[in-house]
């Protein structure tokens, strides 16, 4: 079981941005910032639905730098309409069109996603594992 992920992008501000945008629509928010002073290394954004952040950034420093390999993160939610209002979020702010929301039926016949990439070209993906 998966409590929280995070990576450190390339742009932190730019990127923090992105996802405010790209994942409200699916009830992500932006529920904690942490500056360098609290964390003891590098400034931190934590989204998530209230109350836990479970989806983490972290502002590149000497010690840490920028991850380059290509990442993946898949979000689920409960409803077609979300992965559909999450896809266009994403485009509009600025993410590309890595899969239009659609049925994937290779994985099974309700599988129902869309997949953008963020501003570091990292696989994002909304996921509605419930028949239409």
């Amino acid at each position: 079981m998966i409590d929280h992920t995070g990576f450190t992008p390339s742009d932190y501000d730019r990127t923090k941005a992105f996802y405010t945008q790209a994942l409200a629509p699916i009830g992500y928010t932006l529920l904690m910032e942490l500056p360098a002073s609290v964390t003891g290394g590098t400034d931190v954004a934590g989204f998530g639905e209230a109350p836990k952040p479970d989806f983490w950034l972290a502002r590149a420093t000497a010690d840490k730098p920028a991850h380059s390999p290509t990442l993946h993160f898949a979000f689920r939610v409960n409803t077609r309409g979300a992965v559909d209002a999450f896809y266009q979020a994403a485009l509009q702010a600025g993410g590309k069109d890595n899969g239009a929301p659609g049925i994937r039926a290779h994985y099974h016949p309700d599988y129902y996603g869309a997949f953008v990439r963020d501003p570091d070209g990292h696989n994002i993906e909304v996921v509605c594992h419930d028949p239409a």
